[in-house]
């Protein structure tokens, strides 16, 4: 029988220019890393495909920050005229801002740092790796847009992995784009019968295994490499 570990869970608050972010931070029993989401168009910290993925990283002994892009008032001009969710400046902008933040914060501070990006908070997250390469170390996209990053990709030097469905078939192709352009690691997984938002039972199950044991072994070869030092 799985034992599930203790896991302590605050409301945080980033403050991103003149913008004050709401976020949900977990951390577990004795974390090995941090992975930070990046959400994507018209979603937020609530989504239930991101808490699921979140909660099997909690389970797995690594801490999860959850955190909305926008405030609450951008969010309703969104959610009627979209001007916010492709505005990949911004949402790189605070995206780094976030990790700005996470340095200034006891307990987590010197953790391993991984983002999770969906959608078009991929590409937020690629620039975030590319301004941070200190702060990153490695990238998740599930179903994201890292083509729309593609200036900042010779340059990002997180490994990185590409998560896709196999039915998602432009997003696939445009990920296959995306990945000709890194110059470090970066590996393309399809979820065979997934589409874009993987709803298809068993499909989101695989992609979080797949998502948190790349975590995993990726935020392990920095302990590693921080213990030798």
């Amino acid at each position: 029988m799985e034992t599930k570990l203790t896991i302590q869970e605050n409301t945080v608050h980033i403050f991103a220019g003149d913008a004050k972010l709401e976020g949900n931070l977990r951390v577990p029993e004795n974390p090995t890393g941090l992975v930070v989401f990046i959400h994507g168009s018209g979603s937020s910290r609530f989504s239930p495909r991101n808490q699921y993925v979140a909660n099997s990283l909690n389970q797995a002994g690594l801490a999860t920050l959850l955190f909305d892009l926008l405030t609450e008032s951008e969010n309703q001009v969104d959610i009627m005229t979209r001007e916010y969710r492709f505005d990949i400046k911004l949402l790189s902008f605070r995206s780094i801002a976030t990790l700005d933040w996470i340095k200034q914060q006891p307990f987590i501070n010197t953790l391993p740092v991984g983002l999770f990006g969906a959608s078009t908070g991929a590409a937020a997250a690629l620039f975030a790796a590319q301004a941070r390469p200190e702060a990153v170390q490695c990238v998740v996209s599930r179903g994201g847009r890292p083509d729309l990053a593609m200036p900042a990709l010779p340059d990002v030097n997180a490994a990185t992995l590409l998560i896709v469905g196999g039915l998602d078939y432009e997003v696939l192709k445009l990920n296959q784009l995306a990945q000709q352009a890194m110059q470090n690691r970066c590996e393309l997984v399809v979820i065979n019968g997934a589409t874009h938002l993987f709803e298809e039972p068993g499909t989101l199950e695989l992609a979080a295994k797949t998502a948190r044991d790349w975590f995993l072994q990726t935020l392990q070869i920095k302990n590693e490499n921080h213990s030798k030092q």
